[in-house]
């Protein structure tokens, strides 16, 4: 007969083994992403998308992402800005590197109500290190590497690569989705011009108050 002492270990190992197969088992019967296919090539092949889809019009998805310092960001962080979001692969590739600097450039002739946002899976060492290396400091360069929770509310994830698939949002100020382009082919640029022109045509205009006082007016003498 087995003693007391002898039992008490099986016992406790039998107990979290059934915890964690209940575990396992709730966790792979969760619903799984939505694929999206015929959107998006890679070396001349159509991609599988995961996440689900969000179009023009819409509401957008509150999303949260990390900074540079794993510090989580959000989208509601940005109330009443117009919000760009640059969507790229990875920060260490050509046309990723090109497409980052470019609107680093671009954000120093905006309004102070655009704010412009770059997105990757990039590991937010990986993020750090490049800003510092490309003297990009006017965008903001965020990681979705952390929950990936960016990438699956915009239908983003390229299925059996974990990155991000290239694109371009515009978000008013009122936290609608305005502008869309998934860039056809991850290789390729996006349309710069089209996307840079709407954003300044969807943010409101910002009347500068003059502080100079108004001259009394006067009458001329008859």
């Amino acid at each position: 007969m087995m003693k007391l002492s002898t039992l008490k270990p099986l016992i406790f190992a039998l107990f979290f083994t059934n915890i964690t197969l209940a575990f396992n088992a709730q966790a792979f019967s969760q619903p799984q992403l939505v694929h999206t296919q015929n959107l998006v090539k890679a070396n001349g092949k159509f991609v599988t998308l995961l996440g689900t889809q969000v179009d023009v019009g819409e509401q957008a998805p509150n999303f949260k992402v990390v900074d540079k310092n794993f510090a989580p960001i959000q989208l509601s962080d940005f109330k009443e800005q117009t919000v760009l979001i640059s969507v790229v692969p990875s920060l260490d590739t050509g046309v990723c590197s090109i497409q980052t600097k470019r609107f680093n450039e671009e954000a120093t002739k905006l309004p102070k109500n655009i704010t412009l946002i770059t997105i990757s899976n990039d590991l937010p060492f990986a993020q750090k290190r490049f800003c510092k290396v490309e003297n990009v400091d006017q965008v903001k360069v965020l990681s979705d590497s952390v929950w990936r929770d960016f990438g699956e509310k915009y239908g983003l994830i390229i299925k059996d690569m974990g990155l991000l698939t290239r694109a371009i949002f515009i978000i008013d100020n009122q936290g609608k989705v305005k502008y869309k382009e998934l860039v056809a082919n991850i290789s390729e640029h996006p349309d710069y011009a089209s996307a840079l022109t709407a954003v300044k045509n969807i943010a409101p205009v910002i009347v500068i108050e003059s502080n100079k006082p108004s001259e009394p007016a006067t009458t001329e003498e008859k």
